[in-house]
């Protein structure tokens, strides 16, 4: 069983550290906007902990409620900010601060990623608070009397308790933060370094496995292409009753996109994608992205939609959440729509500082950075992309992988096709048949993988009734 903290987002501790944090930041601003500094001070003891600050700050609202262990950056930030300030201690002080800052940041490193018990780190942090505020400031720097000369106008005494104020509010806040952690446990996966807010990074792959994205560095260079052939009578027919129970508009489409997402209850290593050259799994959440019309015709404007899918679900549950997303869409006009606001924002922007923008987002892309709305409304993100070549009435196509972004697998379905074909007994029989193709990154499974995937793939295809009814078990992939 593996334990972990989090921190509710809603919560008086949190909200209070909140205030406290972003009080400090803002005294510390004002502080140095009126006295003289060197530029050395100014970024070490100015800039350095507001950063430091507001980044924790941030991070409360963002990351704590299910990934704390990334606020161990800005507390580390902000025990460094406390080291430069120790240095100009006596010798024997200043040495004893930083060993107590090292540990400090050892004991919440291992609280924020092994769960270590978060008393120990608030016991050290309200005894370095009681140590800073009675002692350190109160006895070394006697506060009686600077808070008379500050009553009675002495700026300099004023400016020097503004400063100080400003430490300790900061150190109340990690102290509220540690009272507000509170401990999960799982027997499956726990947040840890690397994972990004679409996917948890895998670290038991293999070496090979490690080294390729390396090596094959964009999804062009690393697409494998397979086409393959299905005979359409039973899907055909299980089409056809799907639609008397009272499905209106049950098609191929749905039958597809229940079986993939069956083949990720058996393969979740379907679901895998490859960003920042580290390869993350999605867990059991599939996230399908497709084209839709509203209207049949060459002047009407094409929009993409993504369809959450599980591995749990029956072909029935897969046509219900594909047809509330499609019908929304009909019913919508395009400015209403997010994709196509989004997109429609990005192109007021003008090409060379456009051009910027995308490279911006690819870096922050690149480490896992993009906001988790933003990727939601990307048609580039995903575990699937599929398009149909069926109301078009052409063969299906060997459709690209996009560099950006991380879909890892393009699924396009051709028109149906009559065949004739003899039998066994020598008669000339008709049969309809459908070609589709697969584009996939083969840096996140190895061949076996893929083919066995296809093998289950195809076999729910000519056999769609197994998808009434859920899978018995889902297995989970690797840590």
């Amino acid at each position: 069983m593996k334990k972990y903290y989090v921190i509710p987002k809603l919560n008086l501790a949190v909200l209070l550290s909140a205030a406290l944090l972003l009080g400090a930041c803002l005294l510390r601003i004002v502080y140095y906007a009126g006295v003289q500094a060197s530029v050395g001070e100014l970024w070490l003891q100015g800039v350095l902990p507001v950063f430091a600050g507001l980044w924790l700050l941030v991070m409360l609202f963002t990351s704590a409620a299910d990934r704390l262990h990334r606020t161990f950056l800005p507390v580390l930030l902000g025990l460094v900010f406390f080291a430069v300030k120790a240095a100009a201690f006596p010798a024997m002080q200043r040495y004893l601060c930083w060993a107590l800052y090292i540990a400090a940041a050892a004991v919440y490193w291992l609280t924020v990623t092994r769960a270590l018990n978060k008393w120990i780190f608030a016991a050290m942090t309200a005894c370095a608070l009681a140590y800073h505020g009675m002692v350190e400031d109160f006895w070394q720097h006697k506060y009686l009397s600077l808070y008379t000369t500050a009553l009675s106008g002495g700026r300099t005494a004023r400016w020097y308790l503004l400063a100080e104020g400003t430490v300790l509010m900061a150190m109340l806040a990690l102290l509220l933060i540690a009272v507000a952690m509170v401990r999960r446990e799982t027997d499956g996966w726990a947040p840890s370094w690397g994972d990004r807010n679409d996917g948890r990074r895998l670290h038991s792959i293999t070496p090979i496995y490690a080294v390729s994205p390396y090596i094959m560095v964009t999804r062009n260079t690393a697409s494998d292409f397979l086409r393959d052939t299905m005979e359409c009578s039973k899907l055909d027919v299980y089409i056809r009753h799907k639609r008397l129970e009272g499905l209106d508009g049950f098609g191929v489409m749905h039958v597809v996109l229940a079986a993939y997402a069956r083949c990720a209850a058996q393969y979740p290593g379907l679901n895998r994608f490859l960003s920042g050259q580290r390869i993350h799994s999605r867990g059991e959440e599939l996230e399908v992205a497709l084209v839709v019309k509203p209207e049949m015709s060459t002047t009407s404007t094409e929009t993409v939609i993504k369809v959450y899918l599980a591995p749990t679900d029956t072909a029935e549950e897969v046509y219900r959440k594909l047809q509330e997303k499609v019908d929304a869409v009909k019913s919508t006009t395009v400015s209403q729509n997010s994709f196509d606001l989004l997109a429609k924002v990005v192109n007021f922007i003008p090409g060379l500082l456009l051009k910027f923008t995308v490279w911006f987002l690819k870096l922050l892309d690149y480490f896992g950075l993009l906001p988790r709305w933003l990727t939601k409304l990307s048609p580039f993100h995903g575990s699937l992309f599929i398009t149909s070549m069926a109301s078009l009435g052409i063969p299906p196509i060997y459709h690209h992988l996009y560099d950006f972004g991380n879909i890892p697998v393009f699924i396009s379905l051709g028109k149906k096709y009559r065949r004739r074909e003899v039998d066994k007994d020598g008669k000339v029989v008709i049969h309809r048949y459908m070609d589709y193709t697969f584009v996939t990154d083969e840096r996140i499974v190895d061949g076996f993988y893929y083919a066995s995937v296809l093998r289950c793939f195809r076999g729910l295809l000519q056999d769609p009734a197994q998808l009434d009814v859920p899978p018995e078990t889902v297995a989970r992939d690797v840590d």
